[in-house]
């Protein structure tokens, strides 16, 4: 799925199934960590609203660049690179975080653990030839 519109409504019934459901969504995303991921446009400075699977490990919690593993990054990414305050939504929580871009020794450790807890994110990086970034998320 690549063209723009038929992401934006999938991405607009996740969200509206996520906040209808106290943060949990059905297929294809049913049993995934989702969050609502809040950002501030890097070019329009207008806030944008992602969908994200995420991982907690070790007391943290990862979001993954994939795009389905298009060859760029998603804009979130870009949005995350330009400022990264960010506010997100998990189950019924609210709260601000602060994301740091994982650098390429700490990505390459953890994506393999990423890989093994969702393969799909091995199928993605394996169509693309970009290096798919991931990024932590502190709480604020």
């Amino acid at each position: 799925m690549t063209d723009i519109s038929e992401i934006k409504k999938l991405n607009e019934g996740i969200v509206a199934e996520f906040r209808a459901n106290g943060g949990k969504v059905g297929p294809p995303f049913e049993g995934a960590y989702i969050l609502l991921l809040h950002t501030t446009g890097a070019k329009s400075g207008q806030p944008r609203l992602s969908p994200l699977a995420y991982f907690p490990m070790d007391d943290k919690m990862f979001v993954v660049g994939s795009f389905a593993g298009a060859d760029k990054d998603p804009a979130w990414v870009h949005n995350l690179r330009a400022d990264p305050r960010a506010h997100i939504e998990v189950g019924t929580t609210e709260y601000d975080v602060t994301a740091r871009e994982l650098p390429r020794d700490e990505r390459d450790a953890l994506y393999p653990k990423l890989v093994e807890a969702a393969p799909v994110f091995g199928d993605y990086q394996a169509k693309t030839s970009r290096i798919i970034p991931v990024f932590e998320l502190a709480k604020s």
